[in-house]
Order: C-alpha cells, then sequence, then structure tokens
C-alpha cells in the first residue's frame, strides 16, 4: 500500500471518469508511437554516420591512372585510413605471361618492393617478391600483398589485392605521405620460376602517384558557379620525350572580379599517359599587354614578357583529381589590378616518341561572381632565388633550410591568424626530399607538408589532411635535401633548371599583403667563407669585387674541409631576410643579419606500426585458374 500510496503522489490530477481514462490513454500511446520512430531515426543516423567512417569497399576505386604510355596496364586504387591500407586493382589489357609491379625509392628496379604475376605456360602464380641490389628477383618469405580477386573480363585480366601502409617487413616499402614512385614491367615470354626473370631483359617503366590521398569530403559548388576552359588547341605534340608547351590565352576586356572555386583537368582521350603535368599562370598586372604565343616553352621564338606570367591559379598532375577550395574561401581573379593574361603550361611525356599525335588537354576552371567570405592567397615559403645558397657537388644528401620567422609573422599575419589548407612543393632537378614544419615559441609543433620521396618531375598542389594554422610569432622552415653526385660543380641556387630552388607555394586563407617570407645567407658570411677556404687552399678563389658568387663557388675546390665549412656556415650564419609584400618591397623592419630562429624542442621521428594480421600469411605464391583464386 505505501507503494501504491507513493506512485499516486505523483499524479495527484488522474480522474476516475471512463471519458478521461480514454483521453489519456490515447495520449500515451501517442507519445509511445513518437518515441518508437524518433528512436529509429536516431537509430538510423547513427547507421549513416558509422557506414561513412567506415574503409572503403573493395570494388570502390576513386582513384586511376595509367601506368605505361600506350595505357596497356592501368592502375585504380582506395585508401582506407581506419584499416592503414591500399587497396589496388590492376587491369592488364594484354596479359601475356604476367607482370611485375611495385615500389622502390626513386622508381629504380634494384632493391624493390614488388608483387608478380607470372606464367610457366601452364599455370599462373601470383606473389609478394623483392629485388636485391643486382635486381635479382626473390620470393618475399612474408606474403604481405593479399591477393582478393582475379577475374577476366572483355577489357583483359583484372587482379585486385591490398596492402598495409606499413608491414615491418624489412624487403617491403613503406607507405608514406607524399610521392610514390610505382614501377612495372611486362612478361612476354612464360617463366619457370621467379629466378628465371631477367629484368633487364623485359619492357618496364615508371610512374609517380601519391598513393595516399586526403580524405576531406568535396564542397558544394555554388548555383551561379560558371566554367572557363583554358586548353591549348589541337597541338601537334613534338616527337620527343619530353616537351613543355605554353599558351596565352586573354581575358573578356572587362572582366570582373570572381572567385576561383575549383578546377579540374581536361586531357584529350587517348592522350591520358602523356599529357603528365599541366599549370595555369597569371601574368604581371603591371604589363598593360602581353604577345599572344603558342608553342614550346623552351623556344627561342617564345617572348621574353612571358616570364613574367609566375602567379599560380591551377596546377595538376596525373593521377590527381579535381582541386575544391574550402566553402569559406576562393581564388579571385578578374577585377582591378588583375592581369587579364593567362599562360597555361602543357608537360608532355613521350618516352615512345609517337610522331603526329595531336592534342587539346587544358584545365577547367570553375568560377563564381558571388564572391565567398575570404580570398585565398598564395605565399612562397623557403629559400630566395640566389647564388648564395649552393650545393656542393658529389653530395647524396646536402641539406638546406628556408626560414619564415617570427619577427616576419608578427608583422605581417592577422592577430587570428592564417589557415593553410594545400600545399605545392618545389624544387629542380637535384631535389630529393621537401619537408615544411611549424614552430612555436621554440618547439616544433606540427609537420605542414613532407615528401621524402620528391620528385621534381611530379608537382602538384595537393589538399592538406588537416588545416594548419599559423599564428603571428610562428615559424616556417622549409628543409630542401639534394641529390649532386652527378656533378662535378657546385650547383648554386636561381632561376636556370640546372640550378636550384627549395620552395613550398602555400595555399592559406584569409588572403594578406604577405607573399613572400623566405631567407638566404648573409652575403658578408659567406665572403668571410672564401677567405677560409682560401687560406687553406692557396688561394685559388678570386676575391676581386668584379667575381660573381656563381664564379667563386666554381672556384672552390671541393675537399672535405670546404664541404664541412659550409654546411656549418649555413648552420650557424645569420640570414637576410625577405619579407615581402606582393608588391615585391619589404615590409617595414631591419631584416639584414637576422639571426636564425631557435628551436629548443623538435618533433618526434615517426615509428611506423605494423597492422596486425587475422591469421599467419601465406607461405606460398597464390595459384590462379580462370579468375578463381585458389591458395597453392
Amino acid at each position: 500500500m505505501a507503494k501504491a500510496r507513493s506512485v499516486s503522489a505523483f499524479l495527484p490530477s488522474m480522474q476516475s471518469a471512463g471519458n478521461r481514462r480514454s483521453r489519456c490513454s490515447s495520449l500515451r500511446l501517442r507519445e509511445v508511437a513518437s518515441m518508437y520512430f524518433t528512436m529509429i531515426m536516431v537509430f538510423l543516423v547513427i547507421l549513416v554516420v558509422a557506414l561513412q567512417g567506415t574503409a572503403p569497399q573493395e570494388n570502390y576505386f576513386p582513384y586511376k591512372v595509367p601506368l605505361d604510355p600506350q595505357s596497356f596496364l592501368e592502375l585504380s586504387w582506395n585508401v582506407s585510413y581506419p584499416e592503414q591500407v591500399v587497396h589496388f586493382q590492376l587491369l592488364l589489357k594484354e596479359p601475356k605471361f604476367g607482370l611485375l609491379f611495385g615500389m622502390s625509392d626513386r622508381g629504380e628496379f634494384e632493391n624493390a618492393d614488388l608483387v608478380v604475376l607470372w606464367s610457366d605456360g601452364h599455370s599462373s602464380y601470383f606473389g609478394d617478391a623483392w629485388s636485391d641490389e643486382r635486381g635479382q628477383v626473390h620470393m618475399d618469405s612474408q606474403q604481405d600483398y593479399q591477393l582478393l580477386k582475379a577475374h577476366r573480363t572483355s577489357e583483359g585480366l583484372y587482379l585486385v589485392f591490398k596492402r598495409a601502409f606499413s608491414t615491418c617487413d624489412p624487403k617491403d616499402y613503406l607507405i608514406e605521405d607524399g610521392t610514390v614512385h610505382l614501377i612495372y614491367g611486362i612478361l612476354e615470354k612464360p617463366v619457370r620460376s621467379l629466378q628465371a626473370i631477367n629484368i633487364s631483359a623485359i619492357y618496364k617503366g615508371l610512374q609517380r602517384v601519391q598513393l595516399l590521398k586526403p580524405n576531406i569530403s568535396t564542397p558544394e559548388l555554388p548555383r551561379d558557379v560558371k566554367t572557363m576552359e583554358i586548353r591549348a588547341p589541337n597541338v601537334v605534340i613534338p616527337s620527343q620525350e619530353t616537351t613543355y608547351w605554353c599558351y596565352m590565352v586573354e581575358l573578356p576586356d572587362g572582366f570582373p572580379r570572381h572567385h576561383i572555386v575549383m578546377y579540374e583537368p581536361v586531357v584529350t582521350a587517348g592522350n591520358e599517359a602523356i599529357v603528365h603535368h599541366m599549370e595555369v599562370f597569371q601574368c604581371a598586372a603591371e604589363f598593360d599587354s602581353f604577345p599572344h604565343y603558342n608553342g614550346p616553352c623552351d623556344s627561342k621564338m617564345k617572348p621574353d614578357r612571358l616570364n613574367y606570367c609566375r602567379h599560380v591559379l591551377a596546377a595538376w598532375a596525373m593521377g590527381a583529381q579535381a582541386f575544391y577550395y574550402p566553402e569559406e574561401a576562393g581564388l579571385a581573379f578578374g577585377g582591378p589590378g588583375s592581369s587579364r593574361y593567362l599562360r597555361l603550361e602543357v608537360h608532355y611525356h613521350n618516352p615512345l616518341v609517337f610522331k603526329g599525335r595531336h592534342d587539346s588537354s587544358g584545365i577547367r576552371l570553375y568560377y563564381t561572381a558571388t564572391l565567398r567570405r575570404y580570398d585565398a592567397g598564395i605565399m612562397e615559403l623557403g629559400l630566395v632565388y640566389t647564388p648564395v645558397m649552393a650545393i656542393p657537388p658529389g653530395e647524396t644528401a646536402f641539406l638546406l633550410k628556408g626560414y619564415c620567422t617570427d619577427k616576419c609573422t608578427r608583422v605581417a599575419l592577422p592577430p587570428a591568424g592564417i589557415h593553410i589548407f594545400a600545399s605545392q612543393l618545389h624544387t629542380h632537378l637535384t631535389g630529393r626530399k621537401v619537408v615544411t614544419v611549424l614552430s612555436r615559441e621554440g618547439r616544433e609543433r606540427e609537420v605542414v607538408n613532407a615528401d621524402n620521396h620528391y620528385s621534381p618531375h611530379f608537382q602538384e598542389i595537393r589538399m592538406l589532411k588537416k588545416v594548419v594554422s599559423v599564428f603571428p610569432g610562428d615559424v616556417l622552415i622549409t628543409t630542401c635535401t639534394y641529390n649532386t653526385e652527378d656533378r662535378t660543380q657546385a650547383t648554386v641556387g636561381g632561376f636556370g633548371i640546372m640550378e636550384e630552388m627549395c620552395v613550398n607555394y602555400l595555399h592559406y586563407y584569409p588572403q594578406t599583403q604577405l607573399e613572400l617570407c623566405k631567407s638566404a645567407v648573409d652575403f658578408g658570411y659567406l665572403q668571410r667563407y672564401f677567405n677560409l677556404v682560401n687560406r687553406f687552399n692557396d688561394e685559388e678563389i678570386c676575391m676581386c669585387p668584379e667575381a660573381s658568387v656563381t664564379q667563386q663557388f666554381s672556384s672552390v675546390p671541393w675537399n672535405a674541409f670546404s664541404k664541412d665549412v659550409l654546411k656549418a656556415l649555413y648552420d650557424f650564419a645569420p640570414i637576410s631576410m625577405h619579407c615581402n609584400k606582393s608588391s615585391a618591397v619589404r615590409f617595414p623592419g631591419e631584416w639584414e643579419k637576422q639571426p636564425l630562429p631557435r628551436i629548443t624542442s623538435t618533433l618526434p621521428k615517426a615509428t611506423p606500426s605494423c597492422q596486425p594480421t587475422l591469421g599467419p600469411p601465406p607461405a606460398a605464391p597464390a595459384l590462379l585458374n580462370l579468375g578463381r583464386v585458389k591458395a597453392e
């Protein structure tokens, strides 16, 4: 009874009349039904969110690239960050007797991580392999490439397999952010075993891609979006391996200010394996006009004024998808203070020297007159284009660092900071690695962008996996690693292709006046270096006023002493800071003989973690039989 009384105390308004009970029962049913359907909807929402965060399906391959110039071999892939796995799909349009596919540090076939499909004329096999320093192929004792499916269609033979980013197998390549050098080889004759494969005698090649694409959502385009195609019309691709083609475009007179919100490649059908990369540059606004030109970029007929078309609007490289700006920002072009002239540059890679191939490839810009909240900006980090920064000959891994100092960011950045969403790394021919690190209060905080397998032949604007915010007082240090083993003279900084650069083009918002934040060693300290080297090498370097820095470096006797002292100089000498506005004028302040930023704490080196496997990996290659996979 006490319990009954306590319950009735909470329901003082309950009545005993029949109509009242009926009305309350009806309300209860409606409430229960409402709660039930609400729970169902919540469950469905949770389920959808959960499914969106799962790994991609094994038959969904959003990224695709031809591996060979004739497109007989095509690679598609997806990336599962939750599982730390890449799923590969290879299409062999003419399978013949198998292939080699894999990865290596710079695209060499020695010391490579391989997966091999081979046939002895009767049976076909699939297995994880590796090559030694002589290029001899061996079966891997740890089979980390897992074959998921093999089937034939009217298009050819499809192979679907997967591999973890990191396997902790010393014979395997660590799949990491940045450029990956993919290698392939076609087996045109049956082979009895892997050891019978002669790599030097097979048709083989190299393709560079960014395997680990960022997993970011695609912003919705505005309703009033328009498109503009920047394409070179009907180019006859020269019958040579490498061509850079330049084409000038003029925007309509009075073209108003717009925001570019997206761009994508437009590649002529059949040329997907030849069009290597493309860029659209805007010309300098101080010139009223630019000559029209349609021809090779290195031609003597190219007008010199085209060299003032350097402001990047769009950049695409083979394997890249469409590039989207964040919903709150767009890249401004058109209107007052903006040049009406654009330069398209297309890199044709034609190793088979096709003749008479026509091409009208280019880039399609998506732009809107409804300006977004922020203008996006492009800022240059790294080293000034000057010969005072040089790399000695015969070096395997020589480091140069370019600084964007705390003094510059305090003067030039707004209190709320800027937000970096994309980055394009750039060196010339000897560049091997590039990394930019953000430091705050003397401590390294995060990597902005890094490419440990960088190639000057594969440059694209890459979306960052996460937006990086930079505030006044922060420091950005860009480090480039160079290899000059094949050179006998010093490689100095400059614009020429045989000279060097170290640049990171940051794409960020909101746009500020800061367009260039770079450094170079102090000129006076470099002259002290030449004087010191002279004291130990019989005055071989000319210190006369008419001698240029390039001439001085060319006369340095490159022994261990002169190399070590130059490394030390770059590590301690003060710098000349270029904290420049878009007008090329420095911000107010003292920028010469500035001390190097003091970094007291560095980021720990990333250690790869190996994903646990379900059950023991196969110890032998898989036997393929008409699309069915059977463990041997």
